[in-house]
């Protein structure tokens, strides 16, 4: 069972988790393309693309949920809850949520509402947007490096 669940986590991360780090960071500079700095108004289909990766977001974001709660099982079959790796990973995965839900995604969602309502997007804006991602980015990375390395780990690594 204990495979299984880890098989299931991995997969989760990996589909979940991928592509929001991904459309994620795509983003501020798609939303940079589709407002000229010119004052022209924006493509529409640079307008589609910015909303088709806020829509990654959002939607993986949704699936993501899976990747702590088999982790949680997956942690509890193989007896290591209360493991300083996994209590940091599960600490820094709830920034990551946080950053997420608080920062990104809701700046996303200005900056489609600003390219859809008037066109103008300041840069400032999608500089700020692409900070908080790097930060997301970052704190997934460091729980990745944390799951694979793991003190005390079992597997000889």
């Amino acid at each position: 069972m204990t495979k299984l669940l880890l098989s299931l986590h991995v997969l989760a991360a990996i589909i979940a988790v991928g592509p929001v780090t991904v459309a994620a960071s795509m983003f501020p500079p798609a939303v940079r393309r589709a407002a000229p700095a010119d004052g022209g108004g924006p493509a529409a289909t640079a307008v589609t693309t910015v909303a088709l990766l806020h829509r990654i977001c959002r939607v993986y974001a949704r699936v993501g949920v899976a990747v702590p709660l088999l982790g949680l099982a997956t942690g509890l079959a193989m007896g290591v809850l209360g493991d300083g790796w996994l209590i940091t990973s599960i600490a820094l995965t709830a920034a990551a949520a946080g950053v997420l839900l608080a920062f990104v995604l809701p700046r996303q969602d200005e900056l489609v509402g600003e390219l859809t309502g008037r066109g103008v997007v300041e840069r400032r804006s999608t500089v700020r947007l692409a900070m908080s991602t790097g930060v997301f980015n970052l704190l997934w990375a460091a729980v990745t490096v944390l799951m694979i390395v793991r003190p005390g780990s079992t597997t000889g690594a």
